[in-house]
């Protein structure tokens, strides 16, 4: 390395991928909803193929709202059990650990002195987590989205799959990319979209997106009693009264909610705008549709919950597969900016 004082490290970068590396973060939050399978699980299986595709769960991000250990310790081992049970294959793809690979929490301290603090204080989701939880605003709501640039950076990924609703949480993470590399010299991708058909799904009360903070979630690797219950108090189409009333499809979260479960949703629709069939009708053939869907799953989580060292093991081979990529980045990193 030669530098003066006028001119940047020279560094040779640490070797890019040749397949295109793909990044996404999810948090520890136990067993996913069906709104975590639809608005993201099922992406994330069906980029696995197509991608260097790298899955974490973010462990260090659940402790600015959690704070009992042995919550967030199980949660995370349910997280970890529910994405492999839904699709996602460690010989694939790479799933592990936020926590395991703890250069990303050095790369976000390094991160934090090319990030303006103006940036993080008009973020939107910083407003909202502080108005989520008032008695607790820490510093890391605040950071949040450093920490979130780090993730996607340390492994110098180059895109991650979002919804259209997510952009201008990626747009910051390219801000604070592209603020380092100006500073220290061309390091980091700048990540881009990829857009993924994330739809989304709202929750049993029809009218806020579903989320276990607000209870309105469907448990899709629940015993098939609780799924059923919480499928039969969804609210449906609230202007139809009677039976024999036409209902609205197009309105009623039921009825869109057919539209990942078979091919004959028209169909169903149309039973509804005719009043051939009812609400109550609608959601019993939804419960069986999401019990049977997800019975696989179900029994592949069970299985795996049951013998948490060998999913420790699977979470450990996946942290371990991408330490060399980790640490030729902090390496760049550290002689880039000048620390031993």
């Amino acid at each position: 390395m030669t530098t003066d004082a006028t001119t940047k490290p020279t560094v040779r970068p640490s070797s890019l991928p040749v397949k295109p590396r793909i990044y996404s973060g999810i948090q520890p939050t136990g067993r996913p909803h069906l709104g975590n399978d639809l608005g993201a699980i099922r992406n994330y299986v069906a980029l696995q193929d197509r991608y260097e595709a790298i899955y974490c769960i973010v462990d260090y991000h659940a402790l600015t709202h959690v704070h009992d250990p042995e919550v967030l310790r199980r949660q995370t081992l349910e997280m970890a059990a529910a994405l492999i049970a839904l699709g996602l294959d460690p010989k694939r793809c790479t799933v592990f650990v936020q926590s395991d690979r703890p250069e990303v929490t050095e790369l976000c301290w390094l991160f934090n002195t090319v990030t303006p603090v103006g940036w993080l204080q008009r973020t939107p989701t910083y407003k909202e987590k502080r108005a989520n939880q008032p008695e607790d605003v820490n510093h890391g709501l605040l950071t949040y989205p450093v920490l979130q640039a780090a993730d996607i950076a340390l492994p110098k990924a180059s895109l991650v799959p979002i919804g259209k609703d997510q952009a201008p949480h990626l747009e910051l993470s390219r801000e604070i990319v592209r603020a380092f590399n100006a500073r220290y010299g061309e390091t980091f991708p700048e990540p881009q979209a990829v857009y993924t058909e994330a739809p989304v799904v709202l929750g049993t009360d029809g009218q806020r997106k579903m989320s276990k903070s607000i209870g309105n979630t469907i448990e899709i690797l629940a015993e098939p009693d609780v799924i059923r219950k919480q499928v039969m108090s969804m609210v449906t189409d609230t202007q139809r009264i009677l039976r024999t009333d036409p209902g609205r499809p197009q309105v009623c979260n039921v009825c869109q909610l057919h539209r990942h479960f078979g091919k004959d949703y028209e169909e169903i629709w149309d039973g509804e705008r005719a009043a051939r069939t009812g609400c109550v009708d609608t959601k019993k053939l939804l419960v069986e549709r999401i019990i049977a869907h997800y019975a696989p799953a179900r029994a592949m989580y069970s299985e795996l919950l049951a013998d948490p060292a060998h999913l420790r093991a699977i979470l450990n081979e996946g942290a371990e597969r991408i330490r060399p990529i980790a640490e030729a980045t902090m390496t760049e990193v550290r002689e880039r900016m000048g620390l031993r």
